[in-house]
Order: structure tokens, then C-alpha cells, then sequence
């Protein structure tokens, strides 16, 4: 269940194609900073789009603190 919630590739392709489509249409960018700042921005828009929870949640989580233990705590008990 943890490969599986990790190795989403079609969702992570549709995301860089997304992120691709944005800045190819830009000629240059007048410095890193307003790269970053779109992308930000794009990646911020497309997450609204983002509505199907993950397959087996629960079940990945629990697998997870079992392997990583207390660094899971910090994103809480959601399992």
C-alpha cells in the first residue's frame, strides 16, 4: 500500500504537464525567484482540483509508522 500511494505516476505526469504547459509559454523568467513564484502558483491551482482521497489511507498510514515510527507523528493520529 505504500508503493502504491508513492508511485502515482499518472498523477504526478498530469501535475508537470500542467506546471509545463504554464511556464513553456513564458520566454524568459526575469530571475529564479518568479519561476518559483509561478510554479507556487500553479501547483496552489491545480491542488484545488485535487478531490479523490488516496486508495487505503488508513492502512498506508499504519504501515508507515510501523517502518518510520515516531517521525510519523507529526502529521498526527489520522489512522
Amino acid at each position: 500500500d505504500i508503493r502504491r500511494a508513492i508511485y502515482t505516476t499518472n498523477a504526478i505526469e498530469a501535475m508537470h504537464r500542467q506546471i509545463r504547459k504554464v511556464t513553456k509559454t513564458k520566454g524568459a523568467f526575469t530571475s529564479d525567484q518568479a519561476l518559483l513564484k509561478l510554479v507556487y502558483l500553479t501547483v496552489k491551482e491545480i491542488s484545488k482540483k485535487w478531490t479523490m482521497p488516496i486508495r487505503n489511507w488508513g492502512l498506508t498510514m499504519q504501515q508507515l509508522h510501523i517502518k518510520f515510527g515516531d517521525r510519523i507523528k507529526a502529521f498526527g493520529n489520522s489512522f
